[in-house]
């Protein structure tokens, strides 16, 4: 058994595509329209979904915004320089919402940014 992929419900998919593709720099893998349900899913992700998890965007046609709910907590990404990472975000255009350092106690360092929606993503620093 594995994890295959993690879904997201978002207001507006061209502008998490452009997030998740331009700004995080992954690759949209597929995508398909299913106009007697009103709804397009969109995967994206670092590799190809024989080897890798990814990320389900679901975009209901006839639904702008989200409520997060209390129960979601982030996506986790390593990324070898968590302030370098925090800066192309920022360069990007996208919101770092806790700057990099190390965790509350602990000596990771980490960091969080938000994509368009408001999900959170944790930069993990790892060599």
């Amino acid at each position: 058994m594995r994890i295959l992929h993690t879904m997201l419900r978002v207001g507006d998919l061209e502008r998490s595509l452009r997030f998740y593709t331009e700004v995080l720099h992954m690759r949209l893998l597929r995508r398909q329209d299913y106009p007697e349900g009103r709804f397009t899913l969109a995967f994206v992700g670092y590799g190809e979904e024989a080897e890798n998890a990814v990320l389900e965007l679901t975009h209901n046609w006839d639904t702008g915004t989200y409520e997060l709910g209390n129960g979601f907590g982030h996506i986790a990404i390593a990324v070898p320089d968590a302030a370098r990472a925090c800066e192309e975000v920022k360069r990007l255009g996208g919101t770092v919402t806790r700057e990099p350092g190390p965790m509350k106690h602990g000596k990771t360092v980490l960091a969080f940014v938000e994509d368009p929606d408001g999900y959170k993503i944790e930069f993990i620093e790892r060599a």
